[in-house]
């Protein structure tokens, strides 16, 4: 069998990268009961994700700029004699089971809430799906970092169901799901709870955001950036990343969590939005789906959408709060992601930086989803010479981006921490500062399926 490493690395992942997920492979085939005689086992390596540019844009149908991390999910999966799915995590011996269900009850604010959304969602929109399985993980994502581990570890466990039931042959699959993008907005419509198409939605896992992590973790390729305009999920471009310049990722040591008070918080800025585009349909007639879809109706769109917000006097949310939403939303989306683009294939990387700083500065200022500790770590970046740097994810906790020389990656990282140990000695502790590259996407690790029962 040839080792998951190989896959990996002729897929874009670093050697040492490469390496790594063939130990996380191997605890989690570990953690797996014996195969039974002559049955297969299907592997996946489902990766994280920088949001370059593109904050709280895709659910109201912006644009963002994406790449695949090199950290994320290695997911070995086996089949069951049973209809009951078992999830397993290889690092701390939890597991989670259930029976294979529309009815099934996830418990939020448990990690188990994740996998259990996948498996109710798909009971109820695929009855033929009634193989059980096994699944176990192992990951070097850090949980609750803003680089979409939930919706790795969500699509993580699709792909292995899909592939050991056989979904991909289903009549009700193929007529909905006929390419990549529309596969990253189909479960984007698990994570939120909506319905695709004739694919009946459901109550989620309580989050109200978009297609973006899911797009970016199967559809961006290694050694690029990728532009997509969302609503629906439409490619724009690849941008290569410039020789000699590599991401650093600095976890701030603050959750960024969506359970309770801070699911709350999040859901903030979509509902916003939503609000939003809902006083515009009330105020014009029109039924814009998206915010971009409203602004970009005429040229005087964008100001007839303000005065509506204003005349609204929304008592929620209040008019100051709409409008600074959409600022930075027409900010973001429509100048600021095409112009950085434009920027990388000019080669001017100093403009890139600026226009970084810009959408930094408006998420600060208007967007709200700042804390003391991803400013910090933003601004450090660029005083320390980052070509640029900026906050990403949800938000209200995190991490940070740095695009930085590659040779210089190593003592950069070291500089970085030292700076945020001294303003932020506790969260410090807990941090993480890494190097990640523009990775390859999701990908089934085809050798894992071959072989005899253990």
């Amino acid at each position: 069998m040839v080792p998951a490493a190989a896959t990996l690395a002729s897929s874009g992942l670093s050697p040492a990268c490469a390496s790594a997920k063939e130990t996380l492979f191997a605890r989690a085939a570990g953690a797996l009961p014996p195969r039974p005689a002559r049955s297969r086992r299907a592997a996946f390596f489902v990766p994280g994700r920088i949001e370059v540019l593109g904050k709280h844009t895709d659910y109201a149908g912006g644009r963002s700029l994406l790449c695949a991390a090199s950290h994320g999910f290695c997911l070995v999966g086996q089949p069951r004699a049973d209809s009951r799915v078992r999830v397993i995590s290889a690092a701390t011996g939890s597991e989670a089971e259930w029976v294979i269900g529309p009815d099934l009850q996830p418990v939020l604010g448990d990690w188990s809430n994740y996998p259990a959304t996948v498996v109710r969602r798909l009971a109820r929109n695929f009855p033929e799906m009634t193989a059980g399985a096994d699944l176990a993980f192992d990951s070097d994502l850090p949980p609750a970092s803003g680089m979409s581990s939930s919706s790795a570890f969500m699509i993580a466990v699709f792909l292995a169901l899909a592939d050991l039931n056989g979904l991909g042959q289903s009549p009700a699959y193929r007529e909905a799901i006929s390419s990549r993008e529309a596969l990253a907005a189909y479960l984007a419509t698990i994570e939120n709870g909506r319905s695709f198409g004739a694919l009946a939605g459901d109550r989620g896992v309580g989050t109200f955001g978009g297609s973006e992590d899911h797009t970016a973790i199967l559809c961006c390729k290694a050694g690029t950036l990728s532009q997509y305009r969302f609503g629906p999920v439409t490619f724009e471009r690849d941008l290569a990343v410039a020789p000699g310049l590599a991401f650093l990722v600095a976890f701030s040591g603050v959750l960024a969590e969506k359970t309770a008070a801070a699911m709350a918080t999040y859901n903030r800025a979509s509902l916003a939005a939503a609000r939003i585009l809902a006083i515009w349909q009330q105020a014009s007639g029109c039924s814009a789906p998206t915010l971009e879809s409203a602004a970009a109706a005429s040229a005087g769109a964008p100001d007839d959408i303000r005065r509506a917000i204003v005349e609204a006097g929304d008592d929620e949310f209040g008019t100051g709060c709409l409008l600074e939403r959409f600022e930075q939303f027409l900010l973001e989306s429509r100048a600021i992601v095409p112009d950085a683009g434009d920027a990388l294939i000019r080669g001017d990387l100093a403009r890139f930086g600026a226009l970084v700083d810009r959408s930094q500065e408006a998420a600060e200022r208007w967007l709200g989803n700042q804390i003391p500790e991803t400013v910090t770590l933003a601004r450090e970046a660029r005083r320390l010479g980052a070509a640029a740097a900026s906050a990403f994810g949800g938000g209200f906790g995190g991490s940070v981006w740095a695009l930085v020389p590659r040779d210089r990656a190593g003592s950069f990282a070291r500089e970085w921490h030292a700076a945020y140990r001294e303003r932020f000695p506790g969260p410090a502790s807990c941090a993480r500062f890494f190097e990640t590259s523009a990775g390859p996407s999701a990908m089934r690790i085809e050798d894992w399926s071959q072989g005899s029962a253990d």
